[in-house]
């Protein structure tokens, strides 16, 4: 038979006879989707387990081991090349445990943009799915309202987003996950944080390398190195006669777009912000600006922040430079003394294959995949707690904000002395 249980877990370290006064030929095990004590008959075992008792806490922690949290991903792409595709594509083939993958808004694909090569792709993406039980919209109008905690994963057009994440949050989401950069301008991530805090729903960034293993390798050698100095680097594989789409694709330039990981970083790690930066060194030789289809954006950049209490961080970014980040610690007389690579040489092959097989699908999806997961598991989890705050390590819409300043501030500096 079952009972209720309100707090109990099973512990094998005992003999003899239970709290609860159960005979020698029962044993018991938790089932914890539904929180009940379930009776089994074992009679050839002559033992039983002994009951202890636990704290709503840990009672919490079993019921999210079992619970799946309802996603929506809004703004999915064309396969192969937008970020909430293969953000989608990981839940769907059950790569993050703690999320399940219900609907998927996409607007453009499904709409306007529905004609043509592009829209038979993602039509074909649509009839491989929508069988299995993930539904299609082309307006959050049509998604049914949640019934229990529900994450919004939001990878649409960065200028959509505010409005975005107002209306997933009037639609009843309890989280929200926020593709990098968050917003085109800083007044406007403002504006969205107060708006998230005052509804009280947590939003979490999509900065995967706050929680990716080359920076914290680095980072523990850089503790141990007397004077030590980083320099973060960041390499994209467009070829050069694809910068014009690459410029009008991300018009809301590189430093808002590919490096800002890197000046999230910067704002996590070494506490940079506008406020606080001294000094702006720009390596003109390692540098590249130009005006492709009317944007003027750089093609590379390589800078030295420092700020006003003496510390220092090196950021390069290159948009053809190939398809890998590293992470680089220098002593105090510059010599190099470390580098950890994203993809380091264990990871480098299994890339370089899926990058053979699936030659469409932009490299750095698979350079990063692990951490793209990761970080979809641990905002999961938090969502289906129904807990406040954020998962260890996972960069909040405050971080976002730090960056997008730094990115504002560092553009027109950096630009009028490459132009």
């Amino acid at each position: 038979g079952r009972f209720r249980a309100h707090a109990a877990v099973v512990s094998w370290g005992g003999w003899g006879v239970t709290s609860h006064g159960l005979p020698s030929s029962i044993t018991m095990r938790i089932t914890v989707a539904t929180a009940s004590l379930v009776m089994v008959a074992m009679p050839s075992m002559g033992f039983l387990p002994t009951v202890r008792h636990q704290g709503a806490r840990a009672q919490r922690r079993n019921l999210r081991m079992a619970a799946k949290c309802d996603v929506m991903v809004v703004g999915c792409g064309l396969p192969s090349r937008g970020m909430g595709w293969f953000h989608s594509l990981q839940m769907l083939n059950g790569e993050c445990p703690s999320a399940e993958l219900n609907h998927i808004v996409e607007p453009w694909f499904l709409g306007g943009g529905k004609e043509g090569p592009a829209g038979e792709e993602f039509a074909a993406f649509k009839e491989e799915w929508e069988p299995k039980g993930c539904a299609f919209h082309a307006s959050l109008e049509t998604v049914p309202p949640p019934t229990g905690p529900r994450m919004a994963l939001i990878a649409g057009r960065t200028a959509d987003n505010p409005k975005l994440l107002r209306d997933v949050i009037e639609a009843g989401c309890t989280k929200v996950m926020l593709e990098k950069p968050g917003a085109t301008t800083v007044a406007d991530l403002v504006d969205m944080s107060a708006y998230a805090k005052e509804k009280g729903v947590d939003v979490y960034m999509g900065y995967n390398k706050n929680i990716a293993s080359y920076i914290t390798k680095a980072r523990e050698v850089e503790a141990k190195t007397e004077g030590a100095k980083t320099k973060l680097v960041t390499l994209n594989a467009y070829e050069r006669d694809e910068l014009e789409e690459c410029f009008t694709r991300n018009s809301e330039g590189l430093l808002k777009n590919m490096a800002i990981h890197e000046l999230a970083l910067a704002a996590t790690f070494y506490g940079m912000r506008a406020s606080n930066v001294e000094t702006v060194e720009v390596n003109e030789e390692n540098s590249e600006c130009l005006t492709l289809g009317g944007f003027t954006d750089f093609v590379k950049v390589e800078f030295t922040m420092t700020t006003t209490e003496g510390t220092s961080v090196t950021i390069f970014a290159d948009r053809c430079g190939g398809a890998e980040a590293m992470a680089i610690v220098s002593d105090s007389t510059g010599k190099e003394v470390f580098t950890s690579t994203l993809p380091d040489e264990a990871l480098k092959a299994e890339v370089e294959k899926k990058m053979a097989d699936f030659p469409d699908v932009m490299p750095y999806f698979w350079q990063q995949e692990s951490d793209y997961r990761s970080l979809k598991e641990r905002c999961a989890v938090m969502a289906v707690s129904n807990e406040r705050g954020a998962p260890e390590g996972v960069a909040t819409i405050e971080i976002a904000i730090a960056a997008l300043e730094l990115a504002e501030y560092l553009t027109p500096i950096m630009q009028k002395e490459l132009m």
